[in-house]
Order: structure tokens, then C-alpha cells, then sequence
């Protein structure tokens, strides 16, 4: 950073460092102005103004800069008085904190801010400007200084702290800083003073975190947020302003800004307030996010997060858009895509929330809807599940937070956590009489159960669920148990009773309604007669399947289906219909990586039947490298034995037939 700046500042380009407070700006022109290669052709005639020990007028900083510079003219009413003096050597100018000057909303700001840009575009002039916003003059080149990098964080604390024992913990906790230079210098400072080792600063650390930063020299993160806070331009935001930062310090990833419009309703400029903030450096934009610096978000945020009311507001919003149903066969199920960029934020919003208001249903009831997101957007477990399962057992809401929580262990593949968590729900369901969740728990516990390979228990679970229903007189829950047995007897190789249990569950079904779960049926009933070796009868219930997932665009099914109609048509030689349909499963497989991967290894399979080799490998290779992608072993290891038997066989056969 020094060294491009020295570099522009032997052109005699003006540039402007911008950034938050306590992030290295002065220190970066100090070193600049002292630089070997500035000393040389700017010799004495380097001058260093701080703008925040003057009143913002035109006269003061006129008579200042004349002054400085060592032109003697008094009380210049304009530039021009000092020109010729300015104009009669090379200089280099330091105008630090320029923000207390060049503020928008400050005293006379568009008379200064003129003087300023008249002054960098002075051909014997270099001028350097710090600030906190970036309202500079459009010929600077503005450079937004960062924050350090763990090397510099490293040496810039130990330069201070004498003491060297246990640097992990202190890298850790430079880390927690965002590697803030005024926050390593006051925390290096303290410790110093203190002569704390290193354990007793990380427990410092821990139990008062950015309290600890305020010196015996009364030096602090606090005065300097605050000075950022009390500029006009944050002043003239309303008091709506330090609350918007207290709901971004709240977020570990700030606020996502594709999302304002549903999650602050109440506020009608909160774009504007947004960018002003960013002017400020009070916060910055990341990925789509308006978020801060750690220092400076864990002094904005609440000890309270009640006592925001934008807070407040953002929560009920997150808790309602939560609610929305999520079923990737029902309409709306991409709109839930949301919590794929903000899982972060609503799990750090559930576990405040679970804590100081565990007594609140809606708090649990949103963790439940948190967890089928994730389920189905972005499968992985969550700290949540600690607070469950401290939770007590009458709570209303644990039955459906512990049915979710296990099917986030299913979706990464723990199969006995993914039991034991519903074993536990069924006790609770069935402790509360409450038979048609019992029933569906039943199903979920059956399904634990085949993925154990515990076949009785599989089996008579999905039993008992059918039986509660059938007892309750409940049509739409018999063919749900019917649908689902169907396919634990298919996968059993039972093709009779899934045959039977499939033809059931379509009876059933009124007419019209629940058009998924007959074209589920119909899939199955396909996969019997293929399994039977009767084809034909087959592609008409995958077309009858078919049908029925076109008029609704359910791509998940609709690849499904195409993919077992390539398979038959490959077992009758039809290999043009064979690759139609797999085609087919690319179109519907965009978003499903593990759909697409398995259409490619059909297709090189396709193309290696018809004794195209090339064409084979090169498929089953595109295969290999999306299972691979995928970490999907069993997949990988299909397309690793295709591309063996391809190997093979191309050494077989000559070059010419190939």
C-alpha cells in the first residue's frame, strides 16, 4: 500500500485514503510522508494539516494552509492569494481527517469541498487526504484502505506485547478483531500495561471483549466510533440510522440487501441510509451484504436485541417468510431458495431468541421451519440442536423440532442419530395421544429403519402408521402410508405387495386431488412391471407419470421419469428414444448436481452399448469429474468401472471401428 502510494505521489497524482476509523490511514501518510523516496524530490516542503483541530470554514483552513505551506499570506479569501506561492514548487500535502471538513452536511461543505478540489488539481501539488467517508474529489485516486493481514496483525500486537507464550490464542483473538489496527494497538497496549500472559488476555478477552480496549492514556474504540457517529452526515440520517446499525452489528453476515424490502417494511429509505452509511465506513458491502468490522459491531450491538425495534421487526419478518411451506413437489418451493444466503444470519437470530425467550412457541416453531429449510436447501446440522434437546419434554413445540432436527442428521448421512432423535419424538407424540402425528413420526422411524437395514422394524412401522389412519377414517393419510410401503417393498424386492400397496394408495386418492402422490404411485408401479420384464406396460404408467408432472413442471419427478423411460428404451435397442429422454434429465437436472451426473453415466452407458466408444468416455469422464465434485463414491466408482470396461474394449478393437 505505502509503495503505490509513494508511486503516485511522485507523479504528483492527489490520492485519497478512505476508510474506517482506527484502520491505519494516518499512520499509512505518515509513513508515506517520511518515505526516502518523497524526502528526495520534495525535500522540506512536505506539509501535514489535521483538519479535525479546524472549525469548517473556508477562512480557517485557507489561513491554515497558508500558514503550513509557509506562503505568509494572511487571511487569504481565496486560493488565487496563494497560487503563485503554491504554484513556484513541487509540494506534498497531507490533509488528515479531511472528513471533519469535507462532510456533505457540515458547515460550509460546498465552499471547502471546492477549495479541496481546486487545490489537487494544482500541477506542483500532491495531495493526500484521509478520511472516514469517501466524498473526496473526483481526481484523487481513492484508495479503501483494509483491514491487516495476519502476518502484520501478528507483528504490528507483538511490536507492542513483550510477551511471545501461546501466539495461537492470540492470533485467535486478533482474528475476532478483523485484524483492526487501532484495536490490536489498544488491546496490545492494555496487556502490556497489565502484564497479562497470554491465558489471562484471552479470558479478558472473552468476558469483556471490545470493553477491554480503552487505555490508561484514555484512548479507546469507543471515542472513536463515537466521533464517526456524531459527524453531520449520520447525524442528518434521523435516529432510525444507529438502530439500522445496531440490526447490522446484530448479523454475523450483516444484512442482505436483495432482501429489504420484505425485512424492513417499516423503513422507507433504507437504501439511501444504507449507501450513507458505506460513505461513512461505518459499514461496507460484501457478497451482497452491508456489514462492519468485528470491533465495530460488537460495540454497536444490543445487550438486549429486544430493545431494537428494527431488530424486532426483522425477526418477525424472518419468523413469517420461515413459515411458508417447503415442498420441493409443491409451487413456491424455489422462492425458499432464500435461506441458502442467510442460514447464517436466521441460525444466530434462533439461537439468541432460543435462549432469552425460550418460553416463546413462535421462537420454536421457527427453528422447526429453520431446519426443514435447511433440510431442503442446505443440508447440515446446526447449533441449534444443542438448545432442543435442553429443552424440556412438555414443550409444545419439541415433538416437530426433534422430527426436523432428524432429518438434518439423515441428510448428511447419520442414520442412527437420525433414529434415535425420532425415537424420541414418537415417545412425546404418543405420551400427548396425538394419533396423526404418531402416524407420521411412525413413517419417518420406518424410513430410519431401512436406511439401518433393520427390515422388521421398517416394515411393521410403516404398518402401524397405515393402521393409525385407517383407524381415524383419514383417505389422504392411508394413501401417503400406502405410497410410502410401496416403495419400501419395491426396494425389498417385494414386488407383489408394493404392487398392491401403489394400487391402493391411487384408489384412494379423490379425483383431482393430490396429483403428486398418484404420479408417485404410477413410478412405482412402472418400476414393478420393468422389474417383471414387462416393458410396455411399464412405459405406460412412466407415461401416465409423465403427464401428470408436466402439467405441474415438477423437475425432480419429471427427471426421475425420463431417466427410467431411457432405461427401457435402451433394454429394446431404441437408442435414439433412449437419449431423447436423457436429454430430457439434463434440461430438468440444472440444479440437482446429482440428477445430472447420473444422466451422464446413463448416457455413456447408452453410447457404450452402441459401441461408440468415444463418445461413451467422454461422457462417463464429465460423469466422473460431477460425482466427483460431489464427494458421491458409489457414483464415482460406476464411472470409474464404465471408463475401465471403455479402456478395455478400445484396446480390442482397431482404431478404424472405433
Amino acid at each position: 500500500m505505502v509503495e503505490k502510494i509513494v508511486g503516485l505521489a511522485e507523479n504528483l497524482t492527489p490520492v485519497a485514503l478512505v476508510g474506517t476509523g482506527g484502520i491505519g490511514k494516518t499512520s499509512i501518510a505518515l509513513t508515506v510522508l517520511h518515505h526516502d523516496r518523497i524526502k528526495e524530490p520534495f525535500g522540506e516542503n512536505r506539509r501535514f494539516i489535521r483538519c479535525d483541530q479546524l472549525p469548517a470554514s473556508c477562512a480557517h483552513f485557507l489561513s491554515q494552509l497558508s500558514k503550513v505551506t509557509g506562503a505568509g499570506v494572511k487571511n487569504p479569501e481565496g486560493l488565487n492569494r496563494l497560487c503563485p506561492f503554491l504554484s513556484s514548487k513541487e509540494m506534498l500535502i497531507v490533509l488528515d481527517n479531511a472528513e471533519s471538513i469535507l462532510d456533505p452536511q457540515g458547515t460550509n461543505a460546498e465552499d471547502i469541498y471546492a477549495l479541496v478540489e481546486e487545490l489537487s488539481r494544482l500541477e506542483t501539488i500532491c495531495l493526500c487526504i484521509t478520511s472516514r467517508i469517501s466524498t473526496v474529489p473526483p481526481d484523487c485516486d481513492t484508495l479503501d484502505i483494509p483491514p491487516l493481514s495476519l502476518g502484520s496483525a501478528h507483528d504490528a500486537f507483538y511490536r507492542i506485547y513483550k510477551n511471545d507464550g501461546r501466539p495461537d490464542l492470540t492470533d485467535t483473538i486478533l482474528g475476532q478483531l478483523d485484524f483492526h489496527p487501532l484495536s490490536i494497538t489498544l488491546l496490545a497496549t492494555v496487556a502490556q500495561h497489565n502484564k497479562w500472559d497470554a491465558d489471562r488476555l484471552s479470558r479478558e478477552w472473552e468476558n469483556q471483549r471490545v470493553g477491554i480496549l480503552h487505555t490508561q492514556h484514555n484512548k479507546s474504540l469507543a471515542a472513536m466510533i463515537e466521533i464517526s457517529l456524531a459527524s453531520p452526515m449520520f447525524q442528518e440520517l434521523g435516529p432510525e440510522a444507529r438502530d439500522l446499525l445496531r440490526v447490522v452489528a446484530f448479523f454475523p453476515r450483516g444484512i442482505n440487501e436483495n432482501n429489504l424490502d420484505w425485512l424492513f417494511p417499516t423503513v422507507s429509505d433504507i437504501t439511501n441510509i444504507l449507501d450513507k452509511l458505506c460513505v461513512l465506513s461505518l459499514t461496507y458491502r460484501s457478497n451482497g451484504f452491508v456489514t462492519m468490522l468485528a470491533p465495530l459491531r460488537d460495540y454497536l450491538r444490543s445487550e438486549d436485541p429486544r430493545s431494537s425495534l428494527l431488530l424486532c421487526t426483522a425477526k418477525e419478518c424472518y419468523f413469517a417468510r420461515l413459515s411458508a411451506g417447503v415442498n420441493p413437489d409443491r409451487p413456491g418451493f424455489g422462492e425458499a431458495r432464500w435461506i441458502t444466503s442467510e442460514d447464517v444470519n436466521v441460525e444466530h437470530l434462533l439461537d439468541v431468541f432460543t435462549e432469552i425467550d425460550a418460553n416463546s412457541d413462535g421462537v420454536w416453531d421457527a427453528c422447526a421451519n429453520f431446519m426443514n429449510h435447511l433440510y431442503w436447501h442446505k443440508p447440515r446440522l446446526t447449533v441449534l440442536g444443542q438448545r432442543l434437546e435442553r429443552l424440556p419434554d412438555d414443550h409444545p413445540s419439541k415433538p416437530q423440532c426433534l422430527v426436523q432436527f432428524s432429518w438434518l442428521f439423515e441428510s448428511i448421512g447419520n442414520s442412527a442419530e437420525y433414529k434415535r432423535l425420532l425415537v424420541h419424538a414418537l415417545k412425546l407424540r404418543r405420551e400427548r395421544g396425538d394419533k396423526h402425528q404418531t402416524g407420521r413420526t411412525l413413517r419417518y422411524l420406518s424410513d430410519a429403519n431401512r436406511l439401518l437395514g433393520l427390515y422388521r422394524e421398517w416394515i411393521q412401522q410403516g404398518k402401524e402408521a397405515l393402521g393409525i389412519y385407517e383407524e381415524l377414517g383419514d383417505r389422504a393419510e392411508q394413501a401417503e402410508c400406502l405410497n410410502y410401503l410401496a416403495w419400501l417393498f419395491y426396494g425389498d424386492k417385494q414386488l407383489e405387495a408394493a404392487e398392491e400397496a401403489a394400487s391402493r394408495a391411487i384408489q384412494l386418492v379423490p379425483d383431482g386431488s393430490d396429483q403428486f402422490l398418484v404420479c408417485q404411485c404410477h413410478r412405482i408401479l412402472g418400476k414393478v412391471r420393468s422389474s417383471n420384464g414387462e416393458t410396455e406396460m411399464a412405459i405406460n404408467h412412466f407415461e401416465v407419470a409423465l403427464g401428470i408432472a408436466s402439467s405441474f413442471n415438477w423437475h425432480d419427478e419429471l427427471a426421475g421419469i425420463h431417466c427410467s423411460l431411457a432405461k427401457l428404451f435402451s433394454v429394446q435397442d431404441r437408442f435414439n428414444q433412449a437419449h431423447a429422454h436423457v436429454e430430457q434429465v439434463k434440461s430438468y437436472a440444472v440444479n440437482n448436481a446429482h440428477n445430472l451426473g447420473h444422466a451422464m453415466r446413463l448416457q455413456a452407458g447408452f453410447w457404450y452399448q452402441q459401441h461408440r466408444l468415444e463418445e461413451a468416455k467422454s461422457e462417463a469422464l464429465r460423469a466422473s469429474h460431477v460425482y466427483e465434485k460431489l464427494g458421491a463414491t458409489k457414483g464415482l466408482e460406476r464411472c470409474r468401472a464404465l471408463l475401465r470396461d471403455i479402456q478395455q474394449k478400445e484396446t480390442e478393437q482397431p482404431s478404424c471401428l472405433r
